[in-house]
């Protein structure tokens, strides 16, 4: 009994020691898996045409996930000269930025948003099938630069040269898109269901090989795998496991261990599976992987259940770009389609509350504060964000003022405001100008999301008038000791200053003045008078003057009488 006891225990150390050194993980979901990342493997081409004009030629076609938001933002603010064109099967809508060299083509279910250039969008029929669409493009330019199919794009900018060397028809096959280097790209995640684990006890060094291992279960639709190798471990082996049909192809195998129960398609040759394996349950695979590559733990398992035919699966540890992209949200349908720039309406108030708007027709004082509203159409209940960027004012006439309007953003919730935002600014920098009529207009970008592309600008019609002035008031001028006896100093001076003016006269020419207050009636009748003193004549003789004098005046006064007689 004790001999059975002991073999007992024995058995139990060994199987102890074998899950030990086995170890096992259950696979649960993650937002974002941190050795392995999915993309679609779309079709697309790229050359090195270029037309005459030194433009290249570059196609987009955009598909959209039923529950993903079909809205996209082209940012080819510093683009080669280029003709873009643009193909969508969905009804979908974007924000544009664009340079003059620029020229988009896209067909009627694409609706942009944008005021760059607006003559540089064009909207046409184009052709539904790929190869049709090459074709069109190749009669309407010469040739085509790249073709990109994207699923769910978010964002795509174009800013270096795009074409690629040696490489001359546009030739279409499955591609990474990412690979385009010229080209950045923003998607939305896929839909797609994926499970990952790790051995809790796994410890693994940078000198020790890896183990991956990728479980396709067996219920899932049959479809090609794409797997890029971009761990640094040049030790890691793969497992893979799938349906029958499966196909793995792996881009750059960089000298890693295989192992399969499908086909694997290297650059060169094929590899044939080297393994059976019809369970798909995780802890049967992971025994297999580790029995195969006679190992005692693993490094990653991931499981996924993918929805497309061509997938891409990208292996390295935290090169995934999902991890800083936002789950995709409900898809919002639109009723119409928009014009190439959205309708924006101005509205003006002279109050805070926005209650009370002003008729397009009336006068504000350059004194008051203004405060607008700026507002928009929503398609199918989409709100796209409005954001002031800059206002300025213009007279009207012959030769125009145009001055830049400083504002205040105003607060403005969504359920007092929606769809539109609220600034104010003040007039007072037009009270000095003569102009009374101007146009006021503010430049805007809208917003979907973190999204944004020019929205053009919005006018309003302005009449300014001068606050009333009251009439001026009579200075009241109130004086004080100092200035009395400066007044009174003052008139002295000036008194002095006359009298002696009036005799420096009066010694000069020899008139008498006013002032002569010895100066009988006779010297004030203005008769000339001699500098010696003049006597009056008198007609009465005095008996007191002497007998020469009378004797002399008496044959004075004989003479006329004689000659009369």
């Amino acid at each position: 009994m004790e001999g059975h006891m002991v073999r007992f225990a024995l058995l139990m150390c060994i199987a102890l020691a074998a899950s030990a050194s086995s170890q096992t993980c259950d696979p649960k979901e993650l937002k974002d898996n941190p050795w392995i990342y999915m993309r679609e493997m779309l079709t697309g081409c790229w050359t090195d045409f270029v037309t005459q004009d030194k433009a290249e030629v570059h196609i987009l076609n955009l598909n959209f996930a039923p529950t993903d938001v079909k809205m996209v933002s082209l940012q080819m603010t510093n683009a080669k000269p280029m003709k873009l064109i643009l193909t969508s099967s969905d009804t979908s809508y974007g924000i544009y930025n664009i340079t003059n060299d620029v020229h988009i083509y896209m067909n009627p279910r694409i609706s942009l948003f944008g005021n760059d250039y607006p003559s540089n969008v064009h909207t046409q029929d184009l052709p539904t099938q790929d190869e049709d669409l090459i074709k069109w493009a190749r009669q309407r330019f010469g040739g085509v630069t790249s073709f990109t199919t994207i699923r769910n794009l978010k964002k795509v900018s174009i800013e270096a040269k795009g074409t690629k060397p040696n490489s001359h028809y546009c030739t279409l096959k499955n591609e990474d898109p990412f690979e385009k280097h010229f080209m950045n790209i923003e998607t939305a995640p896929m839909a797609s269901s994926l499970k990952s684990c790790s051995p809790q006890l796994q410890q693994n060094h940078g000198d020790e090989a890896e183990i991956h291992i990728i479980n396709i279960p067996e219920n899932a639709s049959i479809c090609n795998v794409s797997l890029r190798m971009e761990t640094k471990n040049t030790k890691a082996s793969v497992f893979l496991r799938g349906p029958q049909g499966t196909t793995w192809t792996f881009l750059n195998p960089q000298h890693n261990q295989f192992g399969s129960n499908n086909d694997i398609l290297l650059p060169t040759f094929k590899i044939s599976p080297s393994f059976t394996l019809n369970s798909d349950n995780a802890q049967v695979v992971q025994r297999k992987a580790l029995e195969l590559f006679k190992a005692s733990t693993f490094t990653s398992y991931t499981e996924l259940r993918p929805e497309d035919a061509r997938i891409l699966l990208v292996l390295g540890k935290n090169n995934n770009p999902a991890a800083t992209e936002t789950l995709p949200e409900p898809a919002i349908p639109f009723s119409t389609n928009p014009p190439h720039q959205m309708p924006l309406l101005m509205q003006l108030y002279t109050s805070p509350d926005y209650r009370s708007p002003l008729e397009p027709n009336a006068k504000v004082q350059s004194d008051k504060r203004i405060y607008a509203e700026i507002s928009g159409h929503t398609y199918g209940g989409t709100v796209l964000t409005i954001k002031v960027i800059s206002c300025f004012v213009r007279s009207k006439g012959s030769c125009p003022v145009v001055k830049e309007l400083p504002f205040i953003p105003e607060t403005c919730s969504p359920n007092s405001c929606p769809n539109s935002t609220r600034i104010s600014f003040s007039l007072d920098q037009l009270q000095e100008l003569t102009s009374t009529t101007w146009d006021l207009e503010c430049s805007v970008k809208l917003c979907y999301s973190e999204i944004c592309g020019d929205g053009g600008r919005v006018k309003r019609n302005l009449e300014v008038t001068q606050p009333c002035l009251k009439p001026p008031t009579p200075p009241c001028f109130d004086f004080g000791l100092a200035g009395v006896l400066g007044i009174a100093f003052g008139g002295f001076l000036i008194g002095v200053l006359l009298i002696g003016a009036l005799w420096f006269i009066k010694i000069k020419t020899g008139y008498p003045t006013v002032l002569d207050m010895s100066s009988t009636a006779a010297n004030l009748s203005g008769c000339p008078c001699s500098r010696s003193k003049r006597q009056p004549v008198s007609t009465n003789a005095s008996p007191s003057e002497d007998s020469s004098a009378n004797a002399s005046i008496g044959s004075t006064q004989s003479t006329p009488t004689s000659s009369m007689a």
